[in-house]
């Protein structure tokens, strides 16, 4: 699925916005009705992101639902984010990206020291950030509430043969993708640090995100 479509909203009249630096973390409760963007400000960036049903917040984002709901392996404008309770968490409404993953995971100690080199154990990665954020959330997060999620901007095409492929990325500066919350949904990005892939090029770079009331 790939269907470019840029949205009427003026980023100027948003109610809310933040930059989210290389390897950092951002979690917020979008309300039901909102819109939510994603901007790629330099390109190439990874944003991994976790979805939850904020009345029910172990009811998430489903990437399996996902996919078997909408008969494709990528999102992109009007993909419909599911959760394994089948709620319908986001409606994608606006893409200039044009495709995103939602199969690849996200990097942890654990698979960059797979991945690549050993030493790669010890450097910073998305799991890790996410669980700072959900320590610093109100409530009972941890990490047994890591779930699917999504790579906004990523580029991981599937091989003929079945496999993944970390490739160049297919973003640009300024390209945002932009969902409307059909509930209440708490978001958690990790603004990827990844520095062995070449999906951002190999070099990591910020994030902004934008929410109209």
């Amino acid at each position: 699925m790939s269907t470019l479509c840029e949205s009427p909203l003026n980023v100027e009249a948003a109610s809310y916005r933040k930059v989210v630096h290389e390897g950092d973390y951002w979690m917020h409760t979008v309300k039901k009705g909102e819109t939510f963007r994603i901007v790629d400000l330099k390109g190439n960036q990874a944003a991994d992101t976790l979805f939850y049903n904020a009345d029910d917040p172990e009811d998430r984002y489903s990437a399996m639902d996902t996919i078997r709901r909408q008969g494709s392996l990528y999102l992109s404008t009007g993909s419909k984010l599911y959760t394994q309770n089948g709620t319908h968490l986001m409606t994608i409404t606006a893409d200039t990206c044009g495709r995103h993953d939602t199969i690849g995971g996200a990097c942890a100690a654990e698979s960059n020291s797979v991945r690549y080199p050993h030493e790669t154990v010890y450097m910073h990665n998305c799991r890790d950030s996410w669980l700072l954020a959900m320590a610093e959330a109100e409530g009972q997060w941890d990490k047994r509430d890591l779930a699917n999620n999504v790579n906004f901007f990523m580029n991981v095409p599937v091989t003929p043969e079945g496999g993944l492929k970390f490739e160049d990325g297919i973003s640009a500066p300024g390209l945002y993708v932009e969902m409307v919350a059909e509930c209440d949904v708490v978001v958690l990005i990790s603004n990827c640090p990844q520095l062995n892939n070449p999906c951002n090029a190999y070099n990591p770079t910020p994030v902004e995100a934008v929410i109209w009331s």
